[in-house]
């Protein structure tokens, strides 16, 4: 991390310059964490950083909600220099719920930023996880790591409470109030995502205003609310110019078998 530090304006906060961060986003496979990284990689990109990603999916399908084994997970790595791998120790880890929290907490630095779903920590989803008393209420938590408890789920059904959809459908769109906070953060530009929400659910406008309102109540949230006291910048990478593709590990090892073939 650089030392740079300089006031946000009209915030009360700092920003922070940083030469590469490590984020993994975690939660139940219905969570949209997919999704959710996917969109921060391509605000990443937008941005002009180099990055690496790495989507984890659980190895069983249909895994029961709230359990270890069907929590998934997408983790990248971004900076302003050549990035080679989606990292290893974690700079900041969004926890949607008990089971993610546990899967993935070990991966964490210490001082790292633990930002957790406060909704789904109830008796049911931490018998789920193995956790015997709420892991939150635990003062060493808030002691090794710069734990914020932010209850996205309320507000999320807060930002869209006059719309009609229904309570699974409204829930759903948590994904994006993480992704709106992480964004504010990581001072990520949100143009990019509001421009797939539009284009994705062009034909059910009550689903893209709701994401829409979600995404921007997340920005928002972290812009003005005192849990958080600095942001981080991370300045575009030096790259050739040229077109660039995102490529998953699939797609460019079926289209180097392609090439292979062609000679």
């Amino acid at each position: 991390m650089s030392e740079t530090a300089t006031p946000v304006k009209g915030a009360g906060k700092t920003r922070k310059e940083l030469d590469r961060a490590v984020i993994r986003f975690a939660g139940d496979s219905g969570d949209g964490m997919q999704l959710t990284g996917e969109q921060f990689t391509t605000e990443s990109a937008w941005a002009g950083n180099d990055l690496a990603t790495l989507p984890n999916f659980p190895a069983e399908i249909r895994a029961p909600a709230g359990t270890l084994f069907g929590v998934s997970s997408f983790q990248l790595q971004f900076g302003s220099q050549r990035v080679y791998t989606p990292g290893d120790r974690l700079d900041c880890l969004v926890a949607m719920n008990p089971a993610a929290l546990k899967v993935h907490l070990s991966d964490l630095k210490p001082g790292g930023l633990l930002i957790v779903n406060t909704a789904a920590f109830e008796k049911r989803n931490l018998d789920k996880a193995g956790y015997a008393a709420n892991p939150l209420d635990e003062p060493a938590l808030a002691e090794r790591y710069r734990l914020h408890k932010v209850d996205m789920s309320g507000l999320t059904h807060q930002a869209i409470a006059d719309l009609k959809l229904d309570t699974k459908e409204k829930d759903r769109t948590k994904n994006f109030f993480a992704l709106g906070l992480v964004s504010w953060i990581y001072t990520r530009p949100l143009e990019p995502t509001l421009d797939w929400i539009t284009k994705k659910f062009a034909k059910m406008p009550a689903i893209a205003e709701a994401n829409t309102r979600v995404l921007k109540a997340g920005h928002a949230f972290g812009e003005t609310a005192e849990l958080f006291s600095e942001c981080y910048g991370i300045e575009p990478a030096e790259m050739a110019p040229g077109l660039y593709r995102s490529m998953t590990g699939n797609r460019a090892l079926a289209w180097g078998v392609l090439a292979a073939a062609q000679r």
